[in-house]
C-alpha cells in the first residue's frame, strides 16, 4: 500500500498522515524554490505523470515539513513517513562507503563525470540502500569559502576550523592542517557568519542556494577538493508493491538519465555560483600549478592508506576508484 500524504492545512502536518492511492509523497528539507527541485524532483514527477498518464503521481513536501533534519531523511522515509525523500549519503557516511568514496580527491572532475563513476558503480552501490534508487548524482569539487582569511598558501589552512559535506573527508581536511567539521548545509551560512567555522569546503553551486558570498570574503579554487554526493529514494517496500506496469513507469521516470540531468544543472550552477560571488565582491583566489602541487603531496598520504583499506563489500579504495573510473 502507498504511503502518500494528503495534508492540506498547517494542523494536519503535524498529525498522523493518511495514505492515498496512485500519488507518492516526496519529502526534501530544502525549499521549493531550491536548484534541486527543478533539477530532479519536478522532472521526475512530470515525467511520471506522463508515462503513466496520469496514473501516478507526486506531492512534494518542502522545507521539511515531513521531517527538518536534513540528518534524518534516510530513516523518514525507511519509517514509511515519506515515499519518497531527498537524502545526501554523505549525512550517514556510514552506512553507504562505497557510495560516498566518489567524495575522494582525484576520482573525478566535475559534477557530470562524478556522477558517470557513481553510476558505473552502480551495482555495488545499490547493494547499500534499503531503498530504490531513483536518482543518484554530485556536486562539482568543492572550494574553499572563507570569511576573514583569504587561502592563498598551504600554510594558511593551519588551525582553521572547515566545515565539510561527508565525515569522509575530514582525514584529507586534516591532512592540509585544517580541523575538518560535518555539518548539514542548513547552517554553514550562519556558521560562517558567527565565527563557528573558518571556512567552508562546498561547491560553488551553493553559493546560488545558501547565498554564501553574504558571509564569505574569499574563495579559494583549483584545491583537491571533494563532490557531495545526493540520492533520490523511493521507500522499498512501496516500490515492492506496485505492479509490474507501475514499476516500469516509476523506471522510466527515474535512473540515469536523470541523475545526468542533475550533475548538468550542479556543474552550470558551479560556474555560476563563482560568477555571482566574483560579481558581488568576493576576491576568487585560484591555486598556481606549483602550488597544487604541494597540497596534492599533502594529502597523497591519506590516500595511499584509503587505497588499501576495506571500504565494504570485500572492496578496498582502490577497488572502488577504479571501478568509478571504469578501469
Amino acid at each position: 500500500m502507498k504511503t502518500l500524504y494528503a495534508l492540506t492545512t498547517i494542523s494536519c502536518l503535524a498529525a498522523a498522515p493518511m495514505a492515498m492511492a496512485d500519488d507518492f509523497a516526496l519529502a526534501y528539507f530544502m525549499g521549493p524554490n531550491h536548484p534541486m527541485n527543478g533539477a530532479v524532483f519536478t522532472p521526475f514527477a512530470e515525467k511520471l505523470a506522463e508515462v503513466s498518464d496520469g496514473a501516478l503521481t507526486v506531492t512534494q513536501f518542502p522545507g521539511g515539513a515531513l521531517n527538518s533534519s536534513p540528518t534524518q531523511q534516510y530513516s523518514i522515509l525507511r519509517d514509511g513517513v515519506t515515499d519518497i525523500a531527498f537524502h545526501p549519503p554523505g549525512y550517514t557516511a556510514q552506512l553507504f562507503p562505497v557510495t560516498t568514496s566518489v567524495t575522494t580527491p582525484g576520482i573525478c572532475e566535475d559534477a557530470v563525470e562524478c556522477t558517470e563513476a557513481l553510476w558505473r558503480a552502480y551495482d555495488v552501490i545499490e547493494q547499500e540502500f534499503d531503498a530504490q534508487i531513483l536518482a543518484l548524482w554530485t556536486t562539482d569539487p568543492s572550494v574553499i569559502f572563507t570569511a576573514d582569511k583569504p587561502v592563498r598558501v598551504l600554510e594558511d589552512m593551519s588551525g582553521m576550523i572547515v566545515r565539510v559535506s561527508s565525515a569522509q573527508d575530514v582525514p584529507f581536511m586534516e591532512a592540509l592542517g585544517a580541523s575538518g567539521a560535518s555539518q548539514p548545509v542548513s547552517v554553514i551560512n550562519q556558521n560562517l557568519a558567527n565565527g563557528v567555522i573558518d571556512g567552508i569546503a562546498i561547491d560553488t553551486s551553493a553559493n546560488m542556494s545558501f547565498k554564501l558570498d553574504e558571509p564569505a570574503n574569499y574563495i579559494t579554487t583549483n584545491v583537491p577538493g571533494s563532490v557531495t554526493s545526493f540520492a533520490l529514494l523511493m521507500n522499498q517496500g512501496v516500490y515492492d508493491a506496485l505492479s509490474d506496469q507501475e514499476k516500469a513507469w516509476v523506471n522510466e521516470a527515474s535512473g540515469k538519465w536523470l541523475s545526468m540531468q542533475g550533475a548538468q544543472v550542479y556543474h552550470d550552477l558551479a560556474i555560476r555560483g563563482l560568477e555571482v560571488a566574483a560579481g558581488n565582491g568576493v576576491e576568487v583566489i585560484t591555486l598556481g600549478d606549483d602550488e597544487r602541487a604541494r597540497w596534492d603531496a599533502a594529502i597523497q598520504p591519506v590516500l595511499d592508506t584509503w587505497y588499501v583499506s576495506e571500504v565494504g563489500q570485500g572492496m578496498t579504495g582502490e577497488d572502488v576508484m577504479r571501478l568509478m573510473k571504469g578501469e
